[in-house]
């Protein structure tokens, strides 16, 4: 009994993993606005009933190629930026050139995440903690650095900087002062730019490949934090 059931679990997760890779082909032929269950279950030969199973409506299958996203682009960050024994500008600079490697790697699932937004569709809590684990370690790492001369924050965003700081749940990024929290909050999103500038074609016959301009942002992305 033991054994039929773990054959079974096995050929769920391997189904889950061909429904999953199909979906992503989706992605890369119509976008996330166009995935379609039923041409996901053509793909594999299978009843569009046979797909429900396994996902009961296409934003359930939408929210885990999101979430897969997510943790894919938040495990390189993360990796990238461990504490090592490196200084912080080195943990800081590794974990946005990774960002941005990853993103160049998996272009259809940075645009998944990182676009325009799906018409209709909803996150929820997996999406956001997984969305979360990018910026989180990148402001981790700001965390562990001198912290700089504090200056008066107005009362709306420290209020913002708090609901960051809490959503690191007990992870290091917490130790992060409000002021941090901001100054990451701007290194991120100027990342983003950065990144979607490149891979959404911003920067196509200026810097372009965008190697070295890349390589200069992120170093003066540091600059700013004082690293």
């Amino acid at each position: 009994m033991s054994a039929a059931l773990t054959a079974r679990e096995r050929a769920r997760r391997e189904l889950t993993a061909e429904i999953l890779g199909a979906a992503r082909h989706q992605l890369t032929d119509v976008g996330a606005a166009a995935l379609s269950v039923r041409a996901v279950a053509r793909e594999l030969g299978l009843a569009s009933s046979a797909v429900y199973r396994y996902f009961a409506t296409r934003d359930a299958l939408l929210t885990a190629l999101i979430v897969e996203a997510y943790d894919g682009l938040g495990a390189a960050v993360e990796t990238a930026s461990t504490d090592d024994g490196r200084s912080t500008r080195e943990r800081f600079t590794a974990g946005c050139t990774a960002m941005r490697s990853w993103a160049v790697a998996h272009p259809h699932e940075y645009a998944l995440v990182h676009g325009s937004p799906v018409p209709g569709y909803r996150g929820d809590a997996r999406t956001t903690a997984a969305g979360s684990r990018a910026p989180l370690a990148l402001l981790a790492v700001l965390a562990d650095a001198a912290p700089g001369p504090a200056s008066a924050l107005p009362a709306v965003l420290a209020e913002q900087a708090a609901r960051v700081t809490a959503a690191a749940a007990g992870g290091p990024a917490q130790r992060a002062s409000p002021e941090v929290v901001v100054a990451g909050a701007r290194a991120w999103t100027a990342l983003l730019g950065l990144v979607s500038a490149e891979l959404f074609g911003q920067l196509a016959n200026t810097f372009d490949p965008a190697d070295a301009f890349a390589a200069a942002a992120v170093e003066a992305l540091a600059d700013d934090l004082g690293l």
